[in-house]
């Protein structure tokens, strides 16, 4: 069995005034008025679905020479079919880095996004820079790197993580030698965003409201503080920390899994016929089991970072917990886990994943403080840490030509809304609360008693969702934050 690429399921600063001010970052070349979209079918390949429409645009490579090189950025539109109620667009985006968002429009459509927000607004999809259609980026990674995914192997040991050093080193070097490498000091949520605000131009619009979810989050943040004046109603699901998809993020998911690891534990033991325990405690003991011996022996090509990996990637959404019992049940027995094979260009998602998170933020550059993060995490977060605190590429990539971070803060209008699970494995709690000391008044955030990764619209708490559609199609936002109880509509 291919290894799961938990990359794929993630689906995460006034700027300092070095190299650019916060004024000139956000600003620089977007002056020009851009070229009108011209709309047409997408492709099938884009994302084709019923009355999606796809478009090209034209962008700087780089905003600092705003009449340099320009690549291009793919574009959708499901447009309002009622356009005497049309208020304006809501820009979409699905997560990633490395996820391709021209097809989420029409995701969201049939997805439960009520009726009031679709005959509100033309939804706007688009591919982020590097990724899918736009200026798309490679690593010119292996069909063995791919397998592999961007987790490191489990860092038992301090030898662990200088062995994993080696490999890390390898794909950045990769990465920075590869056909696209011009691309690299480009690919950047700032820049990302200055992209968002291009397609804002092109469309003709004054605003533009957002839906972001995931590591959408950063981008919709970062967008809210280059362009305060520009956003309408923008709306975070699921967030990342102030931060962004940085080295804390990062080394937090091992902290979201054991967060939301009970909610499965407690599934499985009311369901005694996957034969993992009859009480929670039974079904962390197998966990631990399996584990254990996946480490010492692969089933199927499945070893113990692999299984750490899937597991934590069914926790992202009730529904994967039925598939992940059976899995388990599998590989106790000794067969193979069922799998279904990963959709779209893998190889793209990937190193588009390494080209933003490696550019967005330092990362540690000694090999020591992957050891000593590995420890600590090994023994706040065993399940999960010893993985998410070891070296990645991000040590060795090369800062030449790269902008200082965007810092969030508070400054600019109140028309921000975050709506977040208490129990999410993907982006805990414990960040998106910093996220929303960090943005202050601009936004109210709703919290649901929940677990999983992604609220709206896909979950169904009727307290988080109509609080959200509330918000996108009036702009009232609750008074004061919000936490809403379990149970609602389940």
């Amino acid at each position: 069995m291919r290894k799961r690429t938990l990359s794929l399921a993630l689906a995460v600063t006034a700027v300092a005034a070095t190299a650019l001010t916060g004024a000139s970052a956000g600003t620089a070349g977007t002056a020009a008025t851009p070229d009108p979209l011209h709309w047409g079918p997408c492709t099938k390949k884009a994302g084709a679905a019923p009355r999606l429409q796809c478009a090209t645009l034209k962008v700087p490579l780089d905003y600092r020479e705003p009449d340099g090189r320009t690549i291009k950025i793919a574009v959708s539109r499901l447009a309002s079919k009622k356009p005497s109620q049309r208020r304006g667009v809501l820009l979409t985006n699905p997560g990633g880095p490395g996820v391709p968002g021209l097809g989420y429009p029409a995701v969201l459509a049939s997805s439960g996004l009520p009726q009031d927000v679709l005959d509100s607004y033309d939804l706007i999809g688009f591919d982020p820079r590097g990724a899918g259609r736009s200026a798309p980026v490679t690593c010119d990674l292996t069909e063995r790197q791919q397998q592999r995914g961007n987790f490191p192997p489990y860092a038992h040991t301090g030898a662990d993580v200088t062995r994993e050093a080696a490999y890390a080193r390898t794909v950045a070097r990769q990465c920075a030698g590869s056909r696209s490498a011009w691309m690299l000091p480009h690919t950047t949520t700032a820049n990302t965003a200055r992209d968002m605000d291009r397609i804002r131009a092109a469309l003709g619009e004054s605003r533009i409201s957002y839906l972001g979810a995931s590591y959408g989050t950063q981008l919709g943040a970062v967008y809210a503080t280059l362009f305060p004046r520009r956003g309408d109603r923008i709306v975070l699901d699921s967030s990342l920390g102030p931060g962004g998809y940085d080295v804390t993020a990062f080394r937090m998911l091992a902290r979201g899994m054991e967060e939301r690891f009970p909610d499965f534990a407690e599934f499985a033991a009311r369901h005694p016929g996957y034969g993992l325990g009859t009480t929670p405690g039974q079904v962390k003991a197998t966990y631990d089991r399996l584990v254990e011996k996946l480490d010492a022996e692969p089933v199927h090509g499945v070893d113990g970072t692999a299984f750490r990996g899937i597991t934590f990637e069914h926790l992202y959404s009730d529904a994967g917990l039925p598939t992940l019992a059976k899995g388990w049940q599998a590989l106790g027995r000794g067969e193979p886990m069922p799998s279904e094979p990963p959709a779209g260009d893998v190889e793209n998602s990937l190193a588009d994943r390494h080209y933003v998170l490696c550019a967005d933020s330092r990362w540690p550059r000694k090999i020591r403080d992957y050891q000593r993060a590995a420890a600590v995490d090994r023994f706040r977060y065993p399940m999960l840490g010893g993985t998410t605190g070891s070296i990645t590429p991000c040590a060795y990539w090369p800062r030449k030509g790269i902008e200082p971070p965007v810092r969030i803060g508070d400054r600019g209008p109140s028309t921000m809304l975050m709506v977040q699970n208490e129990r999410d494995p993907g982006t805990p709690l414990a960040g998106a609360r910093k996220l929303r000391r960090a943005l202050g008044e601009r936004v109210r955030m709703v919290t649901a008693d929940q677990g999983g990764h992604g609220v709206y619209p896909f979950n169904a708490n009727t307290c988080a969702n109509d609080a959200t559609t509330k918000f996108l199609t009036t702009g009232k936002r609750p008074a004061r934050d919000v936490s809403c109880p379990a149970g609602t509509d389940k």
